[in-house]
C-alpha cells in the first residue's frame, strides 16, 4: 500500500505522518533504528524536521530514545500491551455507551467497517479498524475522554500490528466489529459497551496470554 500524505502545513508534520504510517502498518519494525540522516535523505528534508518529528513520536509512545541505541521503534511486549489495553478497557466501553445514548450518527463507523472488509492488505485493514473504533468513541460528548483515548490509539495500533504479524486474527475481530456496530445502531448502549469491552479484552488475552503460552 503506497502512502500518500494529504496536504500538510509543515515539513515536520509531513515527516511525522510518514514515519507514523510506516510504524503502524509494519513498514518499520519494533526495535528498528530511526537514523536522522537516512530519514532526511529519504524525505528530501534537513535533519531538523526529522528530529522534531522523532521527538513527537517519542512523546506519543511509538518510538524510544536511548543514549546507546539512539532512536528506535518501540518494542512491544506483554507488559506494554496489557498497559495500553487496560486503559482502553477502562475508557472505551464507557465512551461508546455515551455515543450510543447520545444518538450520535454512526455513518463514519459503518464506512470504516466497509473499508476494512474491502481491504487488500493488513496495513489498509489496520488503518480502517482504527478509524472504526475512533468513530464510535469520539462522539461521546466528552472531548477530554476522546482525547485520552486518542493518546493511546497509536500505541494500541502498534500492539495490533505486531500481534497480527504473529497470528492473523482479523476475521474474528471483523465479526466482533459487526456485532458492536449492530448493537450501536439498534440503540443498545449497554450491549454495545459490553461488546466493546469483550472485544478489547479477548484480543489482548489471545495475543499476549497471562501464562505466556
Amino acid at each position: 500500500m503506497t502512502f500518500a500524505p494529504s496536504p500538510i502545513p509543515s515539513r515536520t508534520q509531513y515527516v511525522l505522518e510518514a514515519i507514523k504510517h510506516d510504524i503502524l502498518t509494519g513498514g518499520l519494525s519494533p526495535g528498528q533504528a530511526l537514523v536522522e540522516t537516512e530519514l532526511a535523505a529519504r524525505f528530501g528534508v534537513s535533519k531538523t524536521p526529522v528530529r522534531e518529528a522523532l521527538k513527537t513520536l517519542v512523546g506519543s509512545g511509538l518510538v524510544v530514545m536511548s543514549q546507546y541505541k539512539g532512536v528506535t521503534v518501540r518494542m512491544v511486549d506483554a507488559d506494554m500491551a496489557r498497559e495500553v489495553y487496560d486503559v482502553r478497557l477502562l475508557l472505551e466501553p464507557e465512551a461508546v455507551r455515551r455515543t450510543v445514548d447520545a444518538g450520535a450518527p454512526l455513518d463514519e463507523a459503518r464506512a470504516a467497517l466497509g473499508r476494512a472488509e474491502a481491504a487488500d492488505d493488513p496495513a489498509e485493514r489496520s488503518l480502517a479498524n482504527r478509524d472504526f473504533h475512533r468513530a464510535l468513541y469520539l462522539p461521546c460528548g466528552n472531548p477530554l475522554l476522546g482525547r485520552m483515548l486518542d493518546e493511546v490509539r497509536d500505541q494500541a495500533a502498534l500492539v495490533s500490528t505486531v500481534a497480527w504479524a504473529a497470528t492473523p486474527s482479523w476475521e474474528r475481530e471483523a465479526a466482533e466489529h459487526e456485532e458492536i456496530l449492530r448493537l450501536a445502531l439498534a440503540g443498545d448502549s449497554a450491549g454495545a459497551g459490553l461488546a466493546v469491552h469483550d472485544h478489547i479484552a479477548s484480543f489482548v488475552e489471545r495475543a499476549f496470554p497471562e501464562d505466556g503460552e
